[in-house]
């Protein structure tokens, strides 16, 4: 039978390339094939021609290709960007180094700040000002851009930001001076903060402006060489691109400010996990997406990915970091992956991550000349990933190298090699239980409310251990999990965010300047997304407030249509609770509005599941054989080791057990109950459900 349609998602991940493929048939049969090859760096696009070649896809046949990448965050965190030129308001050329006092390591005297990416002498100020209001302060003067467009020619300037005082309200002296400079420098790479921010904080909209022109150049080439590469074997359109925001964008916007893709392949991973808890009726979820070299998790209310703008990166218990604003979405990532490499301190204690043993070398078990004990590696010891079917059988354990590596921190540690391996993946469990509480219980929330729903090439060997440390009932492991990522940008419509800074207080009269507002904001994006052919739009509104004067702010769904006065005391009791639940205490004081986020989404296709009927409960056709496995905390026991392949909807197993596929291995602890459901995902009942 001939495919009707054929869907791809490509997610370019720190060690491996995951590839998800779904084709229907004229009957409307699905068929979901996933692959994984290694990640290529510098040329990513490489990885991708890789993995499609390795499940033999025509590009000529794919109706729909969306990619997520961590080219950009790779630039950022290796500086592997271009050098870059600020242009600013005259007074304001060392915002970007005076920054924040927020110092987390306080008590340091000699603490020195993250050093800028652009230093003092490529900073350049221009004669110009804006009010708060976006009033013109001081007329801009252009005078002096062309000897700084000399200047910066001269220095090996290969890409330019310009961020001038409170272009949030009023943008047009950034545009007028960006529209100059592209004449005098047609060239070279370019950006203005307002096309990125329209929000207030100076510093955090000049660094996101410099990291994007950074990062700009190197992304641009990148998603050329993967568009010239796809369109070269046939592919039709050009590949959607995934962003931060859990929606995916044209690769012709993307390309123009790549800093929104910053976190592309954690957001796609957790918009897949927001659609898959709409789909099997468990729309509050904590997702958990553990890879090789770290682990992420976020926290989805009512089927909704909560979007941020506060985001930093390098930030760490010694280091303030970078801020980059634009839409991310709300995550915690820490260290914790397969490759996190295993360390004792010089006080005899046992530490595991951040730093990865990656692709390359990778870990010990790989037999690529690793030799430091990884999470991987304790898992393989202690019989939780087969030894003989390593990586789906396409790599021959080294179970020397992987028993040298532990017995080096076994003797640093004055244990044994078994307590070694065990401590590794405790204290691996235990560094991710602490991620997930950082957004559940440290928000308000009490995880025991939640589904886990566990995905990445570890999410499933970890998966279990977490929840019952935490109470969680219920864990979904999905089908695909180890390239679910990749399945998540195929859930996703063309999205974009808007945030605008709009101060007003909630009393008598308020509502009209902020329903104008609000229009003023879809307009625009109307038109933008009518410029590249889409009519049909559709829009969501949300609210940041706080009480007055305050510093920090909370966002507020805003679901009545046109809003009137009437709705303010609604939007007020809502602010307080929303408040209340998140810092624990309210406030009798007034409250105003800082700011407005606009959602707008425009479909472009995405991906309808279809469910198969659930057939025989009987599980043991799909049994491989028995394994001792040590379950760490819960000692070693004879386990039945199924093969995922032969699972079918309907099916019920029972730890202690372990199922296998080859992108992946789930740990089932002894009286846990799992059953799969009609999209073949797993559902696990812990311990006391």
């Amino acid at each position: 039978m001939m495919a009707k349609t054929l869907r791809i998602a490509t997610d370019v991940g720190g060690t491996f390339t995951d590839l998800v493929a779904f084709s229907t048939d004229d009957q409307g049969r699905q068929t979901i094939r996933t692959a994984k090859s290694d990640t290529t760096p510098p040329n990513f696009e490489r990885g991708v021609l890789n993995v499609m070649d390795k499940v033999g896809i025509d590009a000529a046949e794919v109706g729909f290709l969306a990619h997520g990448t961590t080219v950009v965050i790779n630039a950022l965190t290796e500086r592997k960007g271009v050098k870059v030129g600020l242009i600013t308001t005259k007074g304001f050329r060392d915002t970007l180094e005076i920054a924040r006092g927020n110092r987390p390591d306080f008590f340091n005297l000699f603490y020195e700040k993250p050093k800028p990416f652009v230093p003092r002498y490529l900073r350049r100020e221009l004669p110009e000002r804006m009010t708060y209001l976006g009033v013109v302060h001081t007329a801009l003067d252009l005078s002096d851009l062309a000897a700084i467009v000399a200047d910066f020619k001269a220095e090996g300037v290969e890409a330019v930001a310009i961020s001038f005082l409170h272009s949030y309200a009023n943008s047009t002296h950034e545009e007028a001076a960006h529209a100059e400079l592209k004449r005098l420098w047609p060239e070279v790479a370019s950006v203005a903060a307002h096309q990125i921010a329209r929000e207030w904080r100076e510093y955090e909209r000049t660094n996101t402006a410099v990291l994007s022109a950074y990062v700009q150049p190197t992304a641009e080439r990148y998603l050329r060489r993967l568009d010239a590469g796809l369109k070269g074997r046939g592919l039709k359109q050009s590949p959607f691109i995934m962003q931060s925001n859990c929606g995916v964008d044209s690769l012709e916007a993307v390309a123009r400010t790549p800093i929104t893709m910053v976190e592309s392949g954690p957001a796609s991973g957790f918009w897949g996990a927001a659609e898959l808890g709409k789909l099997i009726g468990k729309p509050n979820v904590l997702a958990l997406d553990i890879g090789g070299t770290t682990a992420k998790c976020a926290l989805i209310e009512n089927g909704a990915v909560k979007i941020m703008t506060d985001y930093w990166i390098e930030r760490d218990r010694k280091s303030a970091g970078y801020p980059i604003m634009v839409p991310v979405v709300d995550l915690v990532e820490i260290g914790n992956g397969g490759g996190s490499i295993a360390w004792v301190d010089d006080f005899a204690k046992l530490h595991v991550g951040p730093q990865s043993a990656g692709a390359v070398p990778g870990p010990a078990a790989y037999g690529r000349g690793g030799v430091q004990a990884t999470t991987t590696d304790a898992n393989l010891w202690l019989g939780r990933i087969n030894r003989d079917y390593f990586c789906g059988g396409d790599v021959e354990a080294d179970m020397g190298a992987v028993e040298t590596a532990l017995t080096g921190v076994a003797v640093r540690l004055g244990a044994g090699t078994d307590e070694a391996a065990r401590g590794i993946i405790r204290i691996a469990n235990n560094n991710m239980v602490n991620a997930l509480k950082l957004v559940s219980l440290n928000r308000g929330f009490d995880p025991r409310d939640f589904t886990l729903v566990a995905f990445g090439g570890g999410g499933g060997m970890h998966a279990v251990a977490l929840a019952q440390d935490l109470g969680i009932g219920h864990v979904v492991v999905p089908f695909g999990a180890s390239v679910f990522s990749a399945w998540g940008m195929m859930m996703s419509d063309l999205r974009r965010d808007y945030f605008v800074t709009r101060l007003s207080g909630l009393v008598a009269g308020a509502a009209a300047g902020i329903e104008a507002a609000f229009a003023a904001t879809e307009c625009g994006a109307m038109a933008q997304f009518a410029a590249e052919g889409i009519s049909e739009v559709n829009f969501q509104r949300y609210g940041k407030f706080r009480y007055q004067n305050q510093e920090h702010t909370v966002e507020v769904p805003l679901t009545m249509g046109v809003i009137s006065d009437a709705d303010l005391v609604a939007i007020s009791d809502e602010f307080h609770a929303t408040y209340e639940r998140e810092y624990t205490y309210r406030l009798k004081a007034p409250v105003e509005m800082v700011g407005l986020h606009v959602i707008a989404t425009a479909a472009v296709g995405k991906l309808t599941m279809t469910e198969e009927a659930l057939g025989d409960s009987d599980a043991t056709s799909a049994v491989k054989g028995q394994r001792p496995v040590d379950y760490a905390l819960e000692g070693t026991h004879e386990a039945t080791i199924y093969d995922g392949d032969k699972l079918n909807p309907g099916m019920v197993l029972f730890g202690p057990a372990v199922i296998e596929d080859p992108g992946t291995t789930i740990v089932i602890h002894p009286g846990n109950r799992v059953h799969m459901d009609g999209y073949r995902n797993l559902h696990i009942a812990t311990a006391g459900e």
